[in-house]
């Protein structure tokens, strides 16, 4: 009787609406895309000569991920 209750637990279990995860996944993916292109844009600033602008926008990276990290927490199951 237990196993059959566990089997009904599992199927009670709902998943997030696919439109939901998919919209995660796309916000994940531009934060992803937002940090990297700031690394880049910082990577050309400091060797292009303006060192301390590309100091300051390589500070953008952390912030960036950890501003997803925060408003795109992932599923947990």
């Amino acid at each position: 009787m237990a196993e059959g209750e566990d089997r009904e637990e599992g199927e009670r279990r709902t998943e997030p609406p696919s439109g939901i995860a998919a919209a995660k996944s796309k916000a994940r993916g531009l934060f992803l895309v937002a940090a990297f292109l700031s690394f880049v844009l910082s990577v050309v600033l400091f060797f292009g000569g303006n060192e301390n602008e590309g100091i300051f926008v390589g500070l953008w990276v952390p912030s960036i991920l950890a501003l997803g990290a925060l408003l795109a927490p992932s599923w947990r199951e």
